[in-house]
């Protein structure tokens, strides 16, 4: 199969099938997508390095990982980077993942800019502060944030959960159940994710004109042992918590772990809401999910940030593009009525 037997199959001149199988701006979505999906289904593959000579292209998209991001041991940014890396593939392009030191991640981004190694880059973890964004314009490479920067958001492109609006749901299902002490067991909240979760939780009560306890509040990296050691400290306490909202299913597994050596059961003497990622390895599923929670799939998140990146901001760099993906709230067997 080549280029113009393709066009022959689609009845398009072998310009326009060459110019929509590049990436031009001129190329409406539409042929884009029926040209896309019958080179699948005839097996044509362009050749890369004609299609980098041809656009000027390196036909990659980069990720820096900071170290100090713990995302490369994170199940969670590799199921993100499954769901981005199938949408790369499809789209003809590669991906570069560069793993450096703190101090280095500056000269990493330099470096991609100075080589042209990349034509765009996804930025992970944004934190308050993030100098990032003021980095890659200076350099001139598009990107695009999964998540946000705070006071950056009119300013920036990204995708992100609707951390707070999820949160604040959550919280206000325990307290509709008669929960007064809810304990939080957060991310590391100089993460942007975790501040805005936070928020939700804080704003929830505030609404209804109560108080939060700062001692029922956690933050940390989400781990298991981290859930069981916060869960066992807070039900030993003179005025434990009757009710839990996790940041991650890894640490909600250690919470419930936590409350069955208590010799609790988990939605009837304690309620627990968490966060539900929808990991591939880690289904929390059923006809009644084993969790109640907010849902949101960090794989669809990687295909559709991958998809804006290529199909809307490698064409129009200039244009801001801001997407929110709302979580679902998925009642499971893990809430119930405060005990009386």
């Amino acid at each position: 199969m080549n280029l113009k037997e393709l066009a022959k199959a689609l009845e398009l001149s072998q310009t326009t099938v060459s110019r929509a199988l590049n990436g031009y701006p001129e190329v409406s979505a539409e042929t884009r997508q029926r040209v896309e999906e019958m080179a699948r289904k005839l097996g044509y593959a362009p050749n890369q390095q004609a299609r980098r000579l041809a656009t000027g292209r390196s036909m990659s998209i980069g990720h820096v990982i900071p170290r100090s991001l713990h995302e490369m041991m994170n199940p969670v940014f590799m199921e993100f980077i499954a769901g981005a890396g199938e949408t790369y593939s499809r789209h003809g392009y590669d991906m570069i993942i560069s793993v450096v030191e703190d101090p280095n991640v500056e000269d990493a981004y330099r470096e991609i800019a100075r080589r042209k190694k990349a034509d765009a880059v996804m930025v992970h973890g944004p934190r308050m502060g993030d100098t990032r964004p003021a980095l890659l314009r200076e350099l001139g490479l598009p990107f695009l944030l999964h998540g946000r920067v705070p006071g950056e958001e009119e300013t920036t492109s990204w995708i992100d959960v609707n951390n707070g609006r999820a949160f604040e749901r959550a919280t206000n299902l325990l307290l509709d159940l008669g929960h007064q002490r809810i304990a939080l067991l957060n991310g590391l909240e100089d993460m942007d994710f975790a501040a805005r979760r936070r928020a939700g939780f804080e704003k929830a009560h505030t609404d209804r004109g109560m108080t939060i306890c700062p001692d029922l509040m956690r933050a940390a990296d989400m781990t298991e042992p981290y859930g069981a050691e916060s869960t066992r400290e807070l039900l030993s306490s003179g005025n434990p918590p009757s009710a839990f909202l996790v940041s991650s299913m890894i640490t909600a597994i250690g919470v419930a772990r936590a409350i069955g050596e208590c010799g609790l059961k988990i939605g009837t003497d304690i309620s627990v809401i968490t966060h539900d990622d929808a990991l591939s390895f880690l289904p929390n599923s059923g006809e009644v999910p084993i969790f109640t929670c907010t849902r949101s799939s960090v794989r669809h998140a990687g295909t559709r940030a991958a998809e804006l990146l290529i199909e809307k901001i490698l064409p129009h760099p200039d244009v801001l593009i801001n997407e929110h993906l709302e979580a679902e709230l998925i009642v499971g067997q893990s809430t119930g009525p405060a005990p009386a």
